[in-house]
């Protein structure tokens, strides 16, 4: 495993396989660990999720997607130019916090008491729409998780 450059562990979700990957190379090259697993586990892309957080989404929001583009992000740009475009993604909203902040602070950085509850909230509930993806797919889990009345439960949190 150390070839790939990445921490993976095979458990049972859901009566299915899974392979949970976590790359330890810097963000900007984890497209090269997901290829690797990938092709050792002969995984085409449309059985991947790829979770990712997202400073341009609110914090806690979700957003489940067949493919699409990186949208600025560099873990994301990677997967693509290893894969292609045509892998599900899971982003999960961390906010970009204060327009005067530096982005790499906000991303690198734990999150302040005051946000711990919907960060707590949103990790639940990603988990919950992986385990969905697995068992019913990426639209089951698009229609349950995308929903705007899900969202709602950002902001009884706040």
């Amino acid at each position: 495993m150390k070839k790939w450059k990445s921490i993976a562990d095979a458990v049972i979700v859901k009566d299915r396989d899974v392979v949970l990957v976590e790359p330890k190379t810097f963000m900007n090259l984890s497209g090269q660990a997901v290829n690797s697993v990938m092709a050792f586990y002969k995984i085409q892309p449309a059985d991947v999720l790829v979770v990712v957080d997202e400073v341009q989404l609110p914090l806690g929001k979700l957003r489940l997607r067949p493919s699409g583009s990186a949208g600025g992000h560099n873990g994301l740009k990677s997967v693509i130019e290893h894969v292609g475009r045509d892998f599900p993604r899971l982003r999960i909203g961390v906010d970009r916090g204060h327009p005067d902040w530096d982005l790499s602070d906000r991303v690198l950085s734990k999150f302040p008491a005051s946000e711990r509850n919907i960060v707590d909230r949103a990790i639940a509930r990603a988990a919950d729409a992986v385990e969905m993806f697995v068992s019913d797919g990426i639209h089951v889990a698009m229609n349950r998780f995308n929903a705007a009345e899900d969202q709602s439960t950002e902001e009884e949190a706040r």
